[in-house]
């Protein structure tokens, strides 16, 4: 019920500010088709397909990555520090597991949205992507764990300015280094073992698996999974020890 309760809330809030939420989620998206597809890579071949169907994959990896960090982490921390409306959760009978699964869940929504709205504009650019359920499951696998990422990190700052701690040394260099944006064959072998550990590389790989090769990798999904329950976990216990 407490799932329920939070993402009911969450929704209302969607619905009263979707112009803003759809404009934010798209206007990265669209500047990146622009200045690395068209402007950079439109008569460029990477893996044996087109610059334009290898970047597509990797701005969905990406835009999950932020928008569910993002839709999670600035509610959290403005309800906890500046409304002090996040206590009113921590007072009532809820279960924290729910509760912070209700709020995790709303972010990953809000990224498989943002997935959405990708692959619309891509349409509208002449990209025409497959997309099956195995490239969705990865979106909301990808979206659920930053979100539970920024509901961890809005419980861990004392002031809305620490999260750009998580921004400026977690997910900016994610975005530039987990190939988002070029293969990582090109990389050293060291360096290429040390980005494949971190999630967005895989997100980032399977869906361009799928879009590219039609291949579904079991491996990212058992990584992807692994560490959402190991952030949810830590979540929890954030929730826990901010009743104390």
């Amino acid at each position: 019920m407490e799932v329920f309760t939070v993402l009911w809330r969450e929704m209302i809030f969607f619905r009263r500010r979707i112009g803003r939420i759809t404009s934010s989620a798209i206007i990265s998206p669209v500047l990146y088709l622009i200045a690395f597809g068209w402007g950079l890579g439109k008569n460029v071949t990477v893996e044996g397909s087109s610059y334009m169907h290898f970047i597509i994959p990797g701005i969905v990896a990406l835009s999950t990555m932020n928008t569910g960090f993002n839709a999670v982490s600035i509610r959290i921390t403005v309800s906890r520090l500046h409304e002090k409306s996040f206590e009113y959760y921590l007072t009532s009978p809820v279960r924290m597991p729910l509760m912070a699964l209700g709020h995790i869940l709303s972010g990953a929504l809000r990224g498989v949205y943002a997935a959405a709205l990708i692959i619309l504009v891509s349409f509208l650019f002449g990209i025409k992507l497959s997309i099956n359920a195995y490239f969705v499951l990865v979106c909301f696998l990808n979206s659920f764990l930053f979100a539970a990422f920024g509901y961890a990190a809005a419980l861990s700052v004392d002031s809305h300015y620490d999260m750009s701690r998580f921004n400026t040394y977690i997910l900016t260099p994610m975005s530039f280094l987990c190939g988002t944006f070029f293969s990582l064959d090109n990389l050293p072998a060291a360096a290429r073992t040390l980005i494949n550990i971190l999630p967005l590389s895989h997100a980032s790989a399977s869906l361009r698996g799928i879009v590219l090769k039609g291949e579904f990798s079991y491996i990212s999904i058992l990584v992807l999974a692994s560490y959402s329950l190991i952030i949810y976990g830590i979540g929890v216990y954030m929730s826990c020890r901010e009743m104390k």
